[in-house]
């Protein structure tokens, strides 16, 4: 377990196999958009060079993620600037949304359905499966996908945005109040029925365990952490908060069990980002640059971030 910030980067550091093209997708949503969404090549590999992504990783990385549509190149010079593509755009703003967020959303109590009809290709179930997982649908058998929330629209936009869209005629989208489901089985029949729940449940206690030691050492002020450290434990908590969430389903929390541990995992997140924000974003303004040597201007909008009510305040 670690006990500090230093910990915490050394831990990263000593991994034996770091998912660089993941952790870029998480800086350019934290630190890069909302400086306008593009940042130059070199910039990018200078800023993550201290958390051991040598230069050759970075750029193989950010090549892949060009090749796979996240980013796309323009050339200044003899320099690149690298921004994220419409799609790698509405992937991070929809992940940006939940991230950012201090409060669980309420709930209508009518529940979101897609159901396949007629035989599909087991292929394509699989595929459609594993679509609707990462929008966080819950699968009932091989046919019905469940959600309390999730806007049926953008699921079918997102469908297609993933290729799927030749599956569309095949999908029926329905609401229906919880009672329609039938009077036999309650909310929490049909959470426990369409997700597991147990190994997110344990991996949120993970990350509380992780970094609640960084947040205690900040709260206690008894050495400060550095402009530098503090972006990068900034970029590596929002990192692990993202992947987190990418596996959530998001459901409201009266769905959940009272002592849910995402819940304090969502504060714990909020509160630690706030202390990291100022010093972080001084290390941004004297190393982000683009290609043609300037430095953007953060957003307004930046320090808003879990600044909404939350019903959670001082629960913690």
């Amino acid at each position: 377990m670690t006990t500090s910030i230093q910990d915490r980067l050394e831990a990263f550091r000593k991994q034996d196999r770091v998912q660089a093209g993941s952790l870029i997708i998480s800086v350019f949503g934290d630190a890069v958009l909302p400086r306008g969404g593009r940042i130059w090549l070199g910039s990018l590999i200078r800023l993550l060079e201290p958390l051991g992504l040598n230069e050759r990783l970075v750029r193989t990385s950010v090549f892949r993620l060009a090749r796979d549509e996240w980013l796309v190149s323009e050339p200044c010079g003899r320099r690149t600037d690298y921004m994220l593509t419409p799609s790698g755009l509405q992937r991070i703003e929809e992940a940006s949304r939940r991230i950012y967020a201090s409060a669980a959303q309420g709930w209508d109590r009518r529940w979101r359905l897609i159901l396949a009809v007629g035989e599909l290709a087991a292929r394509d179930r699989e595929r459609l499966r594993r679509a609707l997982f990462w929008q966080g649908f819950g699968a009932l058998d091989g046919d019905c996908f469940v959600h309390p929330s999730a806007d049926l629209i953008t699921a079918f936009d997102a469908l297609v945005g993933e290729g799927l869209g030749g599956l569309l005629p095949r999908l029926k989208p329905l609401m229906a109040a919880d009672a329609a489901l039938g009077a036999a089985a309650s909310d929490a029949d049909l959470v426990h029925a369409a997700w597991n729940l147990e190994r997110l449940a344990q991996t949120y206690r993970e990350f509380v365990d992780c970094y609640q030691p960084v947040l205690a050492q900040l709260r206690d002020g008894a050495s400060e952490s550095g402009d530098e450290n503090a972006f990068l434990m900034r970029m590596l908590l929002i990192h692990d908060y993202r992947r987190l969430l990418l596996r959530d389903p998001g459901l409201p929390d009266v769905l959940l069990a009272s002592d849910w541990p995402g819940q304090r995992a969502r504060l714990l997140c909020r509160e630690l980002y706030r202390r990291l924000l100022v010093p972080s974003e001084r290390h941004i303004d004297a190393h982000l640059r683009l290609a043609d040597g300037r430095t953007p201007e953060a957003s307004p909008r930046l320090l808003a971030r879990f600044q909404d009510a939350d019903p959670l305040r001082g629960a913690a």
